[in-house]
């Protein structure tokens, strides 16, 4: 194996672990009225590698919002189709084959 390779291999990894931590942030978000702070708290992290809060929002898939004076994170329409998309992918998996 080339060199090359393995670094890709690894970037796609290291691509899919932050894709799945984004959903599973997306899936928290819109479990509950979540805080700026909250969401902060629990979620940003130091590693450079690890940026799902700020994927996150880059991609515009959770938005703040102010609401009787609390910063509220909430998920976006682009979000909640992610999310969709994501449950309908997981629902199909677990669907047995019909003969």
């Amino acid at each position: 194996m080339s060199a090359t390779y393995l670094i890709l291999k690894q970037s796609q990894s290291m691509s899919d672990t932050v894709e799945n931590l984004i959903l599973d942030l997306l899936e928290w978000v819109h479990g509950k009225d979540r805080t700026y702070q909250e969401t902060l708290d629990a979620w940003r992290t130091s590693c450079p590698r690890l940026t799902v809060w700020e994927d996150a929002t880059d991609r515009g898939l959770l938005e703040t919002t102010s609401t009787n004076g609390r910063l509220l994170v909430r998920v976006t329409p682009a979000g909640l189709a992610l999310l969709h998309k994501r449950r309908e992918s997981a629902a199909q998996v677990q669907r047995p084959a019909i003969s």
